[in-house]
């Protein structure tokens, strides 16, 4: 078996893992690179390898970041079929034509306003091209060994973190890989646990949180506060939240709190039709988190749905204290970037953070304290209050990694650490091979290694 580091490398973006055996070629997971400019580009550049020879593509989940490059790849010549699991498609349907229309959204703002290097500027792929794309999407079910080809197998198990998430075991004649995907936390507030590792020669695993842990404390109080505090300053608190898992989570806290009296009766705004309708998709896939179904329904009744782009303008224009919940999470394009032109200038309001931000991206920036972004061309300063909660990140920290990795029924030949800034991966690589005594590595962007 041969395996080829496509993306997920020195970044938590462009998820892609290319394995050769026997003749075949599965590529694990197909994301889009995002963050940093010099990481975008690749999303433009002339792949390594040849598309129209791989044989499948197979999802770990349906995040952007592992999924958003089948359009394209199909664009440069996939003829396959893409495997995942059923809640995965469902949010694919979502999130495939959604990133495919913001991007002619993009191009068609940059060619209007004449802030593009490129003349004219172009998209990706469109959204009519992401919903052709959806047509090559196969279902494979959870904890069932699969033999798509001679000499392979293929395993899944659920693996928190979104609907539909699972790490991929992949058998062969001459040994075996374990991917975790990306691992959901262990006291996640709505998903369930990941599911235990099954033994394997390899393990590649993510590493998001991978240098820390998450900060010990009541999220939902720190929110409180947070909200309270922005309240009383008479100020919007918006919130960029990844539309399928954050949003759902900060809906369900907000509702708690509200019900509880711990934060006003203030309105509620999810300024992300994408959100409302991945929302619903929890009521149809009960066995993955912890909700009723009486709590996934209350979700949507609760807060008031923007659909609109004239409904979306006029949240720029709120003068009394509300709370915006709109995609995306890492502020990297989308309805939010509206709002923040709108709100970060103001130290009335706070821009509150609920999941990773990474490198490059506006997030980040703003987490770090730039006192400005770049939003569509112009600089908008930063006099907002910024707040980064990590209690309700979806990914497990370096514990609950080491804890999933531990679970292991035996020591693996070799553990490959990927997903994760520079910074985090070699501290987890480190921290396994100190704890675990485990021959553990961080691979560079398209190595290629013989298993």
């Amino acid at each position: 078996m041969r395996m080829e580091f496509l993306g997920g490398t020195g970044t938590v973006t462009g998820s892609k893992y290319l394995l050769d055996h026997d003749g075949r070629q599965l590529l694990v997971d197909c994301g889009l690179f995002q963050g940093l400019k010099q990481l975008r580009l690749r999303n433009w550049d002339r792949l390594p390898i040849d598309p129209s020879r791989i044989d499948a593509v197979l999802l770990t989940h349906a995040h952007i970041d592992h999924s958003g490059f089948v359009p394209r790849l199909i664009k440069l010549g996939f003829k396959g079929p893409v495997y995942c699991t059923k809640a995965t498609r469902e949010l694919c349907e979502l999130l495939l034509p959604d990133s495919g229309r913001l991007q002619e959204e993009e191009a068609d703002f940059a060619n209007r306003h004449g802030y593009s290097k490129h003349k004219p500027a172009q998209p990706l792929y469109t959204e009519q091209e992401a919903r052709a794309a959806l047509r090559r999407f196969e279902v494979l079910a959870h904890d069932r060994e699969h033999t798509p080809w001679q000499g392979w197998t293929w395993r899944l198990r659920r693996a928190g973190h979104i609907l539909g998430a699972c790490s991929l075991h992949v058998g062969w004649g001459g040994g075996s890989l374990l991917f975790s995907g990306d691992l959901g936390r262990s006291d996640d507030l709505m998903m369930r646990p990941p599911a235990p590792p099954d033994a394997a020669d390899y393990v590649v695993i993510e590493s998001t949180y991978g240098d820390r842990t998450h900060r010990a404390g009541d999220a939902q109080a720190e929110l409180a506060t947070v909200i309270n505090r922005t309240a009383a300053r008479g100020g919007i608190v918006l919130i960029p939240a990844f539309a399928v898992g954050r949003a759902q989570e900060l809906l369900h806290v907000i509702q708690q709190l509200k019900q509880a009296g711990r934060i006003p009766a203030m309105p509620v705004y999810l300024n992300s039709p994408m959100a409302a309708d991945a929302t619903r998709l929890y009521q149809h896939h009960l066995d993955e988190h912890q909700l009723t179904a009486e709590q996934c329904t209350a979700l949507n009744r609760e807060v008031r749905v923007v659909n609109t782009v004239e409904e979306s303008k006029r949240l720029n224009d709120l003068r009394m204290p509300s709370i915006i919940v709109s995609a995306s999470g890492m502020a990297t394009g989308g309805r939010v970037l509206h709002h923040l032109k709108a709100y970060a200038p103001d130290p009335r309001n706070t821009i509150l953070f609920a999941g990773f931000q990474a490198a490059g991206t506006r997030g980040a920036a703003m987490v770090c304290g730039l006192d400005a972004v770049k939003i569509h061309g112009q600089y908008v300063p930063v006099r907002a209050e910024v707040v980064q909660l990590d209690q309700l990140s979806a990914h497990a920290d370096r514990e609950q990694l080491l804890a999933w990795l531990s679970a292991l029924p035996q020591r693996p030949r070799q553990v490959f650490v990927t997903h994760g800034e520079p910074v985090a991966a070699d501290a987890l690589r480190h921290t396994i091979e100190e704890r675990l005594g485990w021959p553990s590595r961080v691979p560079e962007y398209r190595e290629a290694v013989a298993l």
